[in-house]
């Protein structure tokens, strides 16, 4: 196969690459579900032990964009090729223009701005392409990375869901931060994008 001309691919910015889920993708999958404290802040919950057959189950429903769960699943890989977590676009609502995104960094490339990156092209295709207007996440109190991040993209904290989650013995809250189409447009002119 010929090599392949990134240079003005939309799902790829200086530093990541969005792509399908592919089937040889389930012991990325594997390995990463040993993080207990991510699986942890992404779940809302204290996972029973990962099962290779877990893995390729979840990679065989999500392969190729063929999931039927609602979510658009991609893999997220460095310039280099090599795979470094996950992302979906989820709840979308077609009649209130509403979203959600939920992502995943593997632990060795946590803190390098590839989530940023990650999340800046699935929010310009969910506003620039998709028509949807609002953004609305929410992250697990302690989850400090996942906060900073969305203060980083624009996006405004807009309440906090107090004791909504019961993990390891304790409840905690969701900070509840939104993102408008018009908000992302400005703070990408602001940022020089």
């Amino acid at each position: 196969m010929r090599e392949i001309d990134y240079t003005d691919y939309f799902w790829q910015d200086e530093k990541v690459r969005l792509r399908a889920i592919q089937e040889e993708d389930w012991e990325s999958c594997y390995i990463s579900d040993f993080d207990t404290p991510a699986r942890i802040l992404l779940e809302c919950a204290v996972e029973l032990p990962p099962t290779i057959l877990g893995a390729k189950k979840f990679v065989e429903d999500n392969a190729n964009f063929t999931s039927t769960n609602g979510r658009i699943m991609f893999t997220i890989e460095n310039l280099d090729g090599d795979s470094i977590g996950g992302i979906n676009l989820n709840s979308i609502n077609e009649r209130n223009g509403t979203f959600s995104i939920g992502i995943v960094i593997d632990k060795e490339y946590r803190g390098k701005g590839y989530g940023t990156s990650a999340m800046k092209i699935l929010l310009k295709y969910a506003f620039l392409e998709r028509r949807l207007n609002k953004f609305n996440d929410c992250v697990l109190e302690g989850n400090v990375g996942s906060a900073q991040m969305m203060r980083k993209l624009g996006c405004i904290q807009e309440g906090v869901r107090r004791q909504v989650v019961y993990v390891n013995g304790r409840y905690l809250d969701f900070i509840l931060f939104g993102l408008t189409k018009d908000e992302f447009i400005e703070k990408q002119k602001e940022d020089g994008e």
